[in-house]
């Protein structure tokens, strides 16, 4: 049975700052010495982002801030209070996506939707965002809910792979797939490489699929399948914790590495199982975790600029929002120029250190 990814709608906070501001911040801040000035100016500097978006205040030009910073005076708000911006900000985050999927796919009314799967890895609260896009949709009472929660970057993965499974199980089945991520709040005011790494990279942002085995109205993807792999020698090279002052992230410098030493074992399976090898792949959209990652991919598959194009343009205008950004990168290319040739090979990457990875094709309706 074919299941179609029928659209992908996107949003983030209205708050956002250029990557070169928020270095200069940085270095205000958190540059207690000029050797730590030098290395966050470089991290910045090499990072790829040119913007990142933010549910907190704290680095638009201006501002004077709202959790982290009040003019020069620092302040380290408790994982209560983060939580509690997260509970308030990622409910309208939610809910905006899955509305705009409902409005944007007429054919599928609210009354049609069976099950919601909502991911995060950076609060809680319950009842959760699965419970709020019933409520503020009017889905039906009895519609199915999950939720995968902690998983890190490749979260939007396993939610896919519970979508296919129950198109696949119920052919009436119309699934609302929602991701967001608040990673801006777990910020943490140290300046040791890692937390530096991290603290360049990570942004805001929501992102979500409405999958059936419903035909599709438009243009969009057809879901063929899915494959798992560990490289486990990269267990403490990123991994979450939840701290005193927030989430605690470790990205360390070797995950680049890590990860294009394990790609040719992490993609055997898709190959294998699926009629395409890496030559017949067009497109690869990648989860763009760092610029060093999408460099490393790319050198070690040999990929051209333009079959990575968009993870390089979603990194540049949005930086990483955890499980959400591959989705970014999935609906810059469903918006491209595309035909029903079209082959695409997705990858997200997060804690374990876990490679996971999605083979799509294009499906065309007047084909």
């Amino acid at each position: 049975m074919a299941i179609f990814v029928h659209d992908i709608a996107t949003s983030v906070p209205s708050f956002s700052s250029d990557q070169q501001h928020i270095r200069e911040v940085m270095k205000k801040h958190v540059g207690s010495n000029r050797k730590t000035q030098a290395i966050i100016h470089r991290v910045y500097s090499q990072s790829g982002i040119k913007k990142r978006h933010s549910v907190v205040k704290d680095f638009v030009p201006g501002d004077h801030g709202e959790l982290f910073f009040n003019g020069s005076v620092k302040n380290e708000p408790g994982t209560a209070a983060r939580n509690e911006v997260y509970a308030r900000e990622s409910k309208k985050l939610f809910v905006d996506v899955a509305r705009k999927l409902l409005a944007d796919n007429q054919h599928i009314s609210s009354n049609d939707i069976t099950h919601v799967i909502t991911v995060s890895c950076t609060g809680f609260y319950a009842p959760g965002p699965d419970y709020e896009i019933v409520k503020m949709l009017k889905l039906k009472p009895s519609t199915q809910r999950f939720h995968v929660g902690f998983m890190g970057c490749f979260g939007a993965f396993p939610a896919m792979k519970m979508a296919k499974s129950f198109c696949e199980s119920d052919p009436n089945a119309n699934v609302l797939l929602v991701s967001a991520e608040l990673c801006t709040l777990h910020f943490q005011m140290k300046n040791d490489t890692d937390s530096l790494i991290s603290g360049s990279v990570f942004a805001d942002g929501a992102a979500g699929m409405l999958i059936s085995s419903t035909e599709p109205k438009k243009r969009a993807f057809e879901m063929q399948g899915f494959a798992s792999a560990l490289a486990t020698e990269g267990e403490q090279d990123m991994a979450w914790t939840v701290g005193d002052t927030g989430f605690d992230m470790v990205l360390s410098k070797y995950v680049p590495e890590i990860i294009k030493s394990n790609l040719s074992a992490a993609l055997s399976p898709i190959y294998k199982q699926y009629p395409v090898n890496k030559d017949e792949v067009d497109i690869w959209a990648i989860h763009p975790g760092g610029r060093s990652i999408l460099d490393k991919i790319q050198e070690n598959l040999q990929l051209s600029e333009k079959q990575i194009e968009s993870s390089r343009k979603i990194l540049a205008d949005y930086g990483n929002m955890s499980s959400a950004t591959v989705l970014f990168v999935l609906k810059d290319i469903l918006d491209s120029e595309l035909n029903n040739s079209n082959k695409i090979i997705s990858m997200a990457f997060g804690p374990g250190l876990t490679i996971e990875s999605g083979f799509f094709t294009v499906y065309h309706p007047d084909h």
